[in-house]
């Protein structure tokens, strides 16, 4: 397996300016990721930080026993409790099959970085991943994209989720799953691969019980060797270890509002869009009613409330919540990574491009609750190359840059056009012209004639031009047929590196690489240190 630096032409501009060290940016954060001194600055400030390591622990055994994790997993738990030890940490929601590579890069990159952590400060590093088990959006990550004769389409799975309830407690319809998972492996080519790993995704769906199940197990199938601890954040034994970091939440809520409302109009006044939408009344903590999340809000009497007037709680009454039934409350984009740093001694935070965007206006929610934010490191940005796909470019003589960043299909027209000679296209423009300008003086004479003939004249030359038009298109379906073959590896291949217009993390799932090269590659990503500040990698399979 090789694998190949690139750069990418298009990129978040929060992303970049972070990347950049820009200062307006870099000041929105509390700590450098990219500076030698930051591993040894934030491991000073953790280590006068008190965590509830014990319990934290206990639970996380519970909760990975539960998804059969492997007996490395156990080992890492074992060395957060020790009291020098740190974590490196990120997360996403519990996506089918892990939903977009770009789950399945966040997790190399926590695994390496952890990696690379531990060997330079010599303590204990453990790689986690946090499951957003608490979203219920269920329509985000209720599918996965395949590839049909038009490119791809959307696979989703039969299961019809009216309620908006947590994937943590959304009970999985293994008949819908069953169903779902073998029309996708009728899709994929047979390999020396393929039996074992339908049958292992077989037994992982009678296993689990919830979406969160069937993530979290197939998770530890794909990471045996690497011992990831994973924790589900609506499980509500995390809750309960929740119950004073909520209560302080709340006590803290108008500063922490008000803090974060005005650092997102100073970024956006930056330049910076950060994909947030919030405002000084926000609570930013839900409240579970009936098996759906309410968000809430602060009323001008200083009561919460939920933004349709679902419920209404006093202070005191939401403080009781917290302490005697913290199930019934969740974190939102803002209060979760406060939660994260109040659980967990983190050394270094993994974010995609967006959540370094909507991280950027976070630095008063932490300081309100006498927090720093952990180191923000980007996660790292892959494409996988299959070899058919790098054949493919090798013949048309592309770059896998160029294909990755801008796709192919400018150069399929460019190529298509030079299958014949001179190019058809060409040609007919050119006969246009000459025939707009042989048919000119028969509309001024007709014009002058009549009106209604200059208007007959002027339909004349549209008829002839869409006459043309259409053995134009006769032409070119005739060269296509010709060329088909060659027209399909130019299809292919902006379907793998370049899909929807976007990089290849965002839509394929890690499925068909499995299925086609088995699951050491993954393995063999883990063992690779990769340079924090690189943009994208190109991994040849």
């Amino acid at each position: 397996m090789q694998i190949e630096q690139i750069k990418l032409e298009k990129e978040n501009p929060t992303l970049t300016a972070y990347r950049n060290h820009n200062k307006v940016m870099m000041d929105q954060f509390d700590y450098s990721p990219f500076q030698d001194e930051t591993d040894w600055l934030r491991l000073k400030d953790l280590m006068e930080k008190d965590f509830n390591r014990n319990q934290l622990v206990d639970v996380l055994i519970d909760m990975n026993k539960k998804w059969n994790a492997p007996t490395k997993t156990f080992e890492q738990l074992q060395r957060l409790t020790d009291s020098n030890s740190v974590v490196v940490i990120g997360g996403q929601q519990a996506g089918l099959l892990t939903g977009p590579t770009y789950t399945i890069n966040k997790i190399i990159s926590i695994v390496t970085l952890a990696k690379q952590k531990q060997e330079k400060l010599g303590v204990p590093v453990v790689p986690v991943f946090w499951i957003a088990g608490e979203d219920h959006d269920f329509e985000e990550i209720n599918h996965i994209f395949t590839e049909d004769v038009h490119g791809m389409k959307k696979e989703r799975i039969g299961h019809r989720v009216t309620e908006k309830m947590s994937a943590s407690h959304l009970i999985m319809d293994k008949s819908y799953a069953n169903k779902w998972v073998a029309n996708i492996f009728n899709q994929l080519g047979e390999t020396e691969y393929t039996y074992d790993l339908y049958m292992s995704i077989q037994q992982i769906i009678q296993d689990a019980e919830t979406y969160v199940d069937f993530f979290a197990r197939l998770v530890h199938q794909l990471f045996h060797e690497e011992g990831v601890v994973l924790i589900d954040s609506g499980d509500h034994s995390i809750r309960k270890l929740e119950r004073d970091h909520f209560k302080t939440i709340i006590e803290n809520q108008e500063v922490m509002s008000k803090g974060v409302y005005q650092a997102l109009q100073a970024q956006s006044q930056n330049g910076f869009g950060i994909p947030l939408d919030i405002e000084e009344t926000d609570a930013h903590l839900f409240y579970h009613k009936d098996g759906e999340r309410i968000l809430l809000k602060r009323t001008e009497k200083g009561e919460w409330e939920g933004k349709q007037k679902e419920c209404t709680f006093t202070t005191e009454e939401l403080l009781h919540i917290a302490s005697e039934k913290p199930e019934l409350l969740s974190n939102n984009v803002v209060t979760r990574p406060l939660m994260q740093e109040l659980l967990f001694p983190t050394i270094a935070f993994v974010a995609g491009p967006g959540e370094i965007s909507y991280w950027s206006v976070l630095k008063p929610a932490f300081a309100c609750i006498g927090l720093k934010m952990p180191p923000v490191v980007p996660r790292i940005s892959l494409t996988f190359m299959s070899r058919g796909v790098s054949k493919q470019l090798e013949n048309l003589s592309i770059q896998p840059e160029s294909a990755i960043n801008n796709g192919v299909l400018a150069k399929k027209m460019s190529w298509l056009s030079a299958q014949t000679s001179p190019p058809i296209q060409t040609m007919i423009e050119q006969f246009k012209q000459i025939l707009c300008d042989s048919h000119q003086p028969l509309r001024e004479v007709a014009k002058d004639i009549r009106p209604d003939l200059g208007e007959l004249a002027e339909k004349n030359i549209s008829y002839l031009m869409r006459d043309i038009d259409y053995l134009e298109k006769r032409l070119m379906d005739a060269v296509q047929e010709r060329v088909k073959d060659q027209l399909v590896k130019f299809d292919t291949i902006e379907t793998m590196l370049h899909p929807r217009n976007g990089l290849q993390e965002r839509t394929w799932n890690i499925l068909a690489f499995i299925n086609e090269y088995g699951p050491s590659f993954i393995q063999e990503l883990t063992k690779r240190t990769y340079n924090e500040e690189a943009k994208h990698f190109i991994v040849y399979l």
